[in-house]
């Protein structure tokens, strides 16, 4: 029998509260009416509401379904889930992996930046909520109620530090789990989202489905940023051979038996040089390997286009 007090942190103030990895188990959380309260949720949950908070800091472990965050103001958050959305909230800052498009909805001051952790259960729980760690729109924001002339929304300064924002537990019970905010370890790849590129050059490379399709991405990503290069974008998606033509278009044959075996990751770096560098990290690092990457700097535009444009049509974005 499920106690719902459980999966409740309601009317706290001035406390550090959480829930250890195993703990949550993929039900229901609320959170309602804290002020000044450290909340940790190490686990993945089906929805999580967050209503009537003030001044909190709060981390959210994958959510399959919906984050709703309702009149709360001053919190500082760390968030994985498929929908965030957020109503009548004021000065929120949140790190976050979102799958779709987060929604803002009479809400001011609202600063957004990627989500970067790490702990060693995250990944089998970004799994366990069917959440992929690939498809994040944290910075694609969506203004309902937008004010002319206003901006209700906002990035967070590149080099925000997650601590500085929302601290590590310091309650023994805590304690034990293994975090790290290095964003070379966040099991989330940050990304520049929305901002600004440096370059006019960027460069699309896919990862077929397969049994190191994650490590090899991962591994392409560490490369790349070692040699100076930015990560832009992320995706995880299912392709058809039609859809094949029209992204990988005159080299399409080379690559549609691939697609049977489930979906690509594809990355979009950026930077004066991309293209050339990723194809001799490709060359070099995964000789073995079907990787399909950009031919040149002339066509890598429309490569991120193509690919982009169809996966945002595929996720009803």
């Amino acid at each position: 029998q499920i106690d719902p007090k459980d999966y409740t942190f309601s009317g706290l103030k001035d406390e550090t509260v959480g829930r250890l990895p195993g703990k949550v188990a993929g039900q229901q959380f609320i959170i309602q009416d804290c002020e000044n309260c450290k909340i940790y949720i190490f686990d993945n949950s089906a929805t999580i509401t967050i209503d009537d908070c003030v001044n909190c800091q709060i981390f959210l472990g994958p959510v399959k379904g919906s984050v709703f965050f309702r009149d709360c103001k001053d919190c500082k958050c760390i968030v994985a889930c498929q929908q965030f959305r957020t109503r009548d909230c004021r000065k929120l800052e949140v790190f976050l992996c979102c799958a779709t498009q987060p929604i803002i909805e009479s809400s001011t001051g609202m600063k957004f930046g990627c989500f970067q952790y790490y702990y060693p259960e995250l990944a089998l729980q970004f799994k366990d909520a069917g959440l992929s760690i690939f498809n994040n729109t944290w910075s694609n924001i969506h203004d309902f109620t937008p004010v002319s002339g206003e901006n209700n929304w906002g990035l967070l300064p590149e080099n925000a530090v997650v601590q500085d924002y929302v601290p590590l537990p310091s309650s023994e019970e805590l304690k034990a789990v293994r975090i790290s905010t290095d964003a070379t370890r966040s099991i989330i790849p940050v990304t520049r989202g929305q901002r600004q590129k440096n370059s006019d050059e960027s460069c699309l490379a896919v990862f077929f489905a397969g049994d190191y399709t994650t490590a090899n991405a991962r591994k392409l990503i560490d490369e790349m940023i070692g040699k100076g290069f930015q990560l832009v974008q992320t995706k995880e998606v299912s392709m058809k051979a039609e859809d094949a033509h029209r992204v990988f278009q005159q080299c399409a044959s080379e690559f549609i038996s691939l697609l049977e075996k489930g979906p690509v990751v594809a990355l979009e770096f950026n930077g004066d040089g991309a293209v050339e560098g990723c194809q001799s990290i490709v060359n070099d690092v995964f000789s073995g390997t079907k990787v399909f990457v950009s031919e040149s700097k002339a066509s890598a535009s429309q490569d991120v286009d193509n690919f982009y444009n169809f996966a945002d049509m595929q996720m009803g974005m």
